[in-house]
């Protein structure tokens, strides 16, 4: 069939949960079975890329404008991205959302492979599917009861520029988080992993980095670092914990956690097929005995990336 021929018409944003289930639904009759389904306010929209800021020794922020401009997006929060040019490979990327400038997207990128080398090279106007915000998000960060340490290794720190920002202007009616009840401790392998750490220094929280080689801050890992600041009484023992980073380090923080009574939550980096549930490529071991073990596995796309450390068995 011949195209119409004419000026090319603007995608609009469209609601990925209807544009997804709604003939599936119709052929039930009646009968709904329990499907995963993505969070009511996912939209699959094309946007452009505005800018690409390189960041660090192997990053980039990319900055791209949808159609519409979405509400604020909770920290942790991510997006499925794909240039729409060929560039990048079929299967979509998951990113957590690092600021929203103006109605923006802007996402920190660490290239490691075609995909994310599509994303850092793409030039400006390139389009970009655009599948989001998906999964949970950090819990609300409030400025009452023990305060907080953050925990961001190498490109974990993505979800935490905004969840400092949205814990100092306060979270959903909370009371906002004062300066010093927040302590962010970003650790990476040298100091040029340390993405975008004078803006994030900006903010006004305490800002602590540590590095394996030492060439930036304390020498050693966030835990480390953690212990140290708590043995100096720099940080009280009584902490709420959040953290991302690599499997390993998320696994050592849960133990630590666990260990000590501690309430803590941990965004994983997974990797995920369709970012939505239907795959089945992000599982998650449960707790038999957490808020999660009805099932052996929870979903990281749906039911995550942001899961208590009590309702996992492990972090991969």
């Amino acid at each position: 069939m011949r195209r119409p021929r004419g000026r090319p018409q603007v995608e609009p944003a469209v609601p990925f949960a209807a544009a997804s289930f709604a003939d599936g639904r119709a052929r039930t009759r009646g009968i709904l079975p329990r499907v995963p389904a993505p969070p009511p306010d996912a939209r699959s929209a094309l946007a452009a890329v505005v800018s690409v800021e390189p960041c660090g020794d192997d990053g980039a922020l990319v900055r791209l404008r949808p159609p519409e401009a979405l509400p604020p997006v909770r920290a942790s929060r991510f997006f499925m991205l794909r240039r729409e040019d060929g560039t990048s490979p079929l299967i979509p990327r998951p990113f957590s959302i690092y600021r929203q400038p103006d109605g923006d997207l802007e996402f920190l990128v660490k290239v490691m492979g075609r995909g994310t080398r599509a994303l850092a090279e793409a030039p400006v106007g390139a389009p970009v599917r655009v599948i989001g915000p998906l999964g949970n998000g950090w819990p609300t960060l409030d400025g009452e009861g023990d305060p907080w340490v953050l925990l961001g290794g190498g490109i974990g720190c993505a979800p935490f520029y905004l969840a400092i920002r949205q814990a100092l202007a306060g979270m959903d009616g909370a009371a906002p988080v004062p300066p010093e009840g927040v302590t962010y401790l970003f650790g990476a392998a040298t100091a040029g992993l340390l993405y975008d750490l004078d803006a994030v220094r900006a903010l006004g929280a305490r800002v602590e980095p540590a590095t394996d080689d030492g060439s930036a801050g304390f020498r050693g890992n966030v835990l480390q670092l953690l212990e140290r600041l708590q043995a100096e009484g720099q940080v009280p023992r009584r902490v709420r914990l959040l953290a991302c980073g690599p499997e390993p380090m998320l696994e050592a923080v849960r133990d630590h956690a666990l260990d000590r009574g501690l309430d803590c939550w941990l965004s994983l980096e997974s990797l995920m097929g369709c970012g939505v549930g239907i795959c089945n490529g992000c599982p998650v071991p449960t707790e038999p005995e957490g808020p999660l073990g009805a099932w052996p596995n929870a979903k990281c796309c749906v039911e995550g990336p942001v899961f208590e450390a009590r309702a996992i068995a492990s972090c991969g």
